[in-house]
């Protein structure tokens, strides 16, 4: 049998080895080097521009889905860094608040310190102005006649002393309380008795025992007082 040269060929392509790497074909036919073609060396170098072409493309994805989780952090810090200053802003106003109101309480107790720092001194003076009361209430006043001049004389100056406290307990604030015919008030009056009395309303006063005094508006000692009340 003859073999043609067609087949040979074949077979010899048969023992052809072909080595890819790096883009270069190498092409050994029967034992010879044969350079690559142009048609492979463009192929190699499109699978390459290919390759590179993609890992470029992957990278700008991974680059592209970096932002967004960015943007959520500091989407997530911003919400964080808002409550945070809410909270403090909500602390500084009650922190003002709290401090207005030490500020107001404190200047009214300066304020009350000024104004009634001096009753327990006018609870003394009290007493006094009770016994000068008494001393001329005693007093009777058909004995108060030129022919005694002395006694006239000492009771004159116990009505002047009398009167000259008053003035003083008035400058400081002190009123007197004889709430005779008034009507009962217990932030002012204190009730020793209860009795009918013809003419009278009841629930007014119809006896003072002993007169009140207010310190600057505020009860420094309530009346002692009798109430009438319905027959």
């Amino acid at each position: 049998m003859v073999v043609g040269p067609s087949v040979g060929i074949r077979k010899g392509f048969a023992h052809s080895r072909v080595n890819l790497q790096k883009g270069i074909e190498t092409v050994t036919f029967r034992g010879q080097l044969r350079r690559p073609s142009p048609r492979l060396l463009c192929t190699a170098t499109k699978q390459k521009n290919n390759g590179q072409s993609l890992e470029e493309d992957m990278g700008h994805n991974e680059q592209k889905t970096e932002p967004p989780s960015t943007d959520k952090n500091l989407l997530e810090e911003k919400v964080k860094l808002e409550e945070q200053l809410r909270d403090t802003m909500e602390k500084y106003k009650r922190a003002l608040a709290d401090t207005e109101n030490v500020r107001q309480r404190s200047q009214k107790l300066v304020e009350e310190a000024k104004l009634y720092g001096i009753q327990g001194f006018c609870k003394d003076l009290l007493e006094v102005a009770d016994i000068l009361e008494k001393a001329t209430q005693s007093v009777p006043e058909e004995e108060i006649q030129d022919d005694n001049p002395h006694l006239k004389s000492l009771y004159e100056g116990l009505v002047l002393t009398e009167a000259q406290i008053q003035k003083v307990f008035t400058k400081h604030g002190l009123l007197r309380l004889d709430p005779l015919g008034a009507k009962f008030d217990p932030y002012e009056h204190e009730a020793l008795f209860h009795t009918p009395v013809e003419g009278k309303e009841p629930g007014t006063v119809a006896l003072v025992s002993k007169v009140g005094y207010k310190l600057h508006g505020r009860t420094l000692r309530p009346a002692l007082v009798g109430v009438v009340k319905e027959a």
